[in-house]
Formats: C-alpha cells, structure tokens, sequence
C-alpha cells in the first residue's frame, strides 16, 4: 500500500489519501495524532508526508507516537518522503497550524546506526531509535534555496557554503526540505 498522509485536497492516483478533515479530498478521515493507526503492521510500501508532518505533533508525545506508528505500518524497505517547509521561512513562521520543524536533523534522530555512532563517540543526542524501537536511514536529503539566493548560486556569486552560511542567520534563505527515508526491519538487525 502507499499511503498520501495529510492529503488536505491533493489526492494523489494510487494511494491511500489521508486526512483528518472530512472537508479534504480524503479516501479515509483518520486524525494522525491519535495512534494507534487504523492498518495492519507492515502494509505500507511507500509513505508521503507532503506539507503534512509539521501540522501534526505539537507535544513531543504525540510526536514519537507518530514517528512509532509510522515505523509499525511500514513494510522493510519502505519509502517515506517527507516535504516540509523550512523553519527559517515565512511559509512556515506565518502558519499558525505549524507546530512541528521538521528537518533532516530531526529525522536523523530516528536511525538506529546514527545513534549507535553518537553512543559511541559520547555525544549527548538522544537515541530515539532505540528508545522507540524505530530504525529509518535518511536515504536523501534536499534543502531548496529560494530567490533570489538560488539565481546567485547558480551565477557563481554565492558558494555553496556562503548559502548555508545565510541559511543559519537569516530567515527566507532555504524554502523547504525534501527528505526521503527507508525503513529498516526488524528493529534491530543490522
């Protein structure tokens, strides 16, 4: 199954659409902060989170419960993609329905090896993977510059580097992040 999680009116052809408003496009109204969700362990091929995630888990409980179920309901080797806006954007700031960042450092947390190598190395990062028995590898990671920082990138006037730089001191630099993870499973093998 694939499942389109948040859906609001952008159904997509093939998926599960999710929503939690019954004013959505929605193939099934399930409110995703209230686990555990309605399909069986290991279902799920391919999950989407497109502009959904950060609307959803404003208590950190809820949060992990989410990161949980999503773990449950994903077959080994399942694709989750996750889309969300940056947290230094006004796409996200001016969205009082935002109350979850979601960033590729956030979603590292969830992948048992890197909080193996944390362990190891003594850092103090917690190792939700093994708190919550979840194991997701962030596969890729993609953060989209917005203008007018992208064109000066591209023409040679800003590095890479210089971007990143700006990303971490000024807001509207970085428009969104596109991760895609892969589950592992069982929790635990290596």
């Amino acid at each position: 199954m694939k499942f389109n999680m948040g859906c609001g009116h952008n159904r997509l052809d093939g998926y599960v659409n999710v929503d939690t408003s019954p004013n959505s496009t929605a193939d099934q109204i399930v409110d995703l902060e209230q686990t555990p969700w309605p399909w069986a362990d290991g279902c799920a091929d391919e999950v989407l989170f497109n502009h959904s995630l950060e609307h959803m888990g404003a208590e950190a409980k809820v949060f992990l419960a989410i990161i949980q179920d999503l773990y449950r309901i994903c077959a080994d080797g399942a694709v989750v993609q996750i889309n969300a806006p940056h947290p230094r954007h006004d796409n996200f700031i001016s969205d009082p329905t935002h109350v979850r960042i979601v960033t590729p450092q956030v979603m590292s947390l969830f992948d048992k090896a890197n909080n193996d190598q944390w362990k190891s190395r003594g850092h103090a990062n917690t190792p939700f993977a093994h708190y919550l028995q979840v194991d997701f590898r962030m596969e890729s990671s993609l953060t989209l510059v917005d203008e007018p920082y992208f064109s000066r990138m591209q023409a040679g006037e800003l590095t890479p580097l210089a971007v990143r730089e700006l990303m971490q001191s000024h807001n509207n630099v970085a428009t969104e992040h596109r991760m895609t993870l892969r589950a592992r499973k069982p929790y635990g093998r290596p």
